[in-house]
């Protein structure tokens, strides 16, 4: 098997895997990274977000292969105290019910904050709209995206 080096929240890691296994997968069962969930298998749920240089990416349709000089944050390195503004706003919120898809909505709101600092309702709508939460706390989801602006803003 081919051994890819990749950088995995800051650190450097190397993995001996299939060219064409997704990144969830060498997180999962090869980092110990357990955060980043399985949510569907094809990219339209979100719960596998994490940020590919910054960009809010599905790891579960993302090539190993693909990787090579690219950043990859997963939710367990987006802040080492779990203190970054949008993990402070869930809190406050308290958002996740069962918690699952959280971990993916945190990537998501945080990549988009990064770009968009001061958002309308509408810009949160819209950025938030791919992730699924099946236990609909959309409504927490969204105040908790829009206090996470201010303390980022």
């Amino acid at each position: 098997m081919p051994k890819y080096e990749i950088n995995i929240n800051g650190v450097s890691k190397s993995v001996d895997v299939a060219e064409d296994t997704p990144l969830l997968w060498v997180l999962r069962d090869h980092l110990d990274l357990v955060g980043t969930k399985y949510g569907c298998g094809i990219a339209q749920c979100g719960a596998c977000t994490v940020h590919l240089d910054a960009k809010a990416v599905r790891s579960c349709s993302l090539p190993i292969a693909s990787l090579a000089g690219q950043k990859i944050t997963t939710i367990e390195g987006l802040s080492e105290k779990g203190d970054h503004p949008v993990q402070l706003a869930w809190k406050e919120v308290d958002v996740p019910q069962c918690g699952y898809c959280q971990a993916g909505q945190i990537m998501t709101a945080s990549a988009f904050l990064d770009k968009n600092p001061n958002p309308t309702s509408d810009e949160i709508k819209t950025a938030m709209h791919g992730n699924i939460c099946r236990c609909a706390a959309y409504t927490r989801i969204h105040k908790a995206v829009e206090i996470a602006a201010t303390k980022i803003g």
